[in-house]
């Protein structure tokens, strides 16, 4: 690479990381014009590309940038996650083990369990999580994703306590939401209301964690503050009104209603 394509590629790095994909994605095809081979011109167009869900000129350029370069790590790490969002788990995971096989990076090998577990490899999935939260005990996402999967093989203990370490720290609503799911099938209803209200309170319109914060409340006999939620949850989303009736009169402490209209009424007060 030339003195001209250097100061290219760090001008257009520059715009890229400061919220400028217009001017970055402009200065890299300049570049390109006047060396149409460069491999990091082609490397950072594709980032750029990508970041604008343009994935099949990113793809192209990726593949052009990976022809002049097969070793570069950052290429390869790209490279499978443009294949990932197109759906092909094959073709990702082979770019990331050559990304490994050059540089084994903790960050390529959390883009790997992604990847498995996107691809539905479950098993596979869950050892990459095993062996971050392994190497890396504090690993929010290794964590938040083992508790998922033990929640959904019928674990809710072992999901639990997985999920709790994963909102030690700032934790996205879902995580939230899944630590919720688990103390609901422990029968702890205070701690599912909690981490259902923490889910909600991140997420204002996240309408199956006003639902099933309603039935947690229900569930441990606070039926008023249950309605209030199952009105949030009606609100955001009014095709959850027949969860909300079934739950309202198959739970433990439920109430009865006459008709639908007298329910929907009560619901949008």
């Amino acid at each position: 690479m030339d003195d001209i394509a250097e100061k290219l590629v760090r001008r257009a790095t520059a715009a890229f990381n400061s919220g400028r994909p217009d001017e970055a994605q402009k200065l890299c095809e300049q570049g390109l014009a006047r060396d149409p081979g460069d491999p990091m011109l082609h490397h950072l167009l594709a980032a750029v590309l990508f970041s604008r869900s343009e994935i099949a000129s990113a793809h192209a350029h990726i593949e052009a940038s990976l022809a002049k370069r097969p070793g570069n790590a950052a290429a390869r790490l790209l490279a499978a996650r443009i294949a990932r969002s197109e759906g092909n788990f094959d073709v990702a995971l082979a770019h990331i083990d050559s990304a490994i096989a050059t540089s084994p990076q903790r960050e390529i090998f959390v883009e790997k369990a992604r990847t498995l577990d996107q691809a539905g490899l479950r098993a596979q999935a869950r050892e990459s999580w095993r062996a971050i939260l392994k190497v890396i005990p504090g690993h929010q996402e290794a964590a938040a994703r083992l508790g998922r999967l033990a929640w959904e093989d019928g674990d809710p203990a072992t999901a639990a306590g997985l999920l709790e370490q994963a909102t030690a720290t700032d934790a996205p609503a879902s995580v939230w939401f899944d630590l919720g799911l688990a103390r609901q099938d422990l029968r702890d209803y205070s701690g599912a209301a909690s981490a259902y209200r923490k889910a909600f309170d991140i997420k204002p319109d996240h309408a199956e964690a006003a639902l099933n914060l309603g039935i947690a409340l229900q569930e441990g006999g606070d039926l008023d503050d249950a309605m209030h939620a199952f009105a949030q949850a009606y609100r955001l989303r009014p095709q959850l009104f027949g969860s909300i009736a079934m739950a309202l009169t198959s739970a433990s402490h439920g109430r009865l209603w006459l008709d639908e209209d007298g329910l929907r009424r009560a619901l949008g007060s």
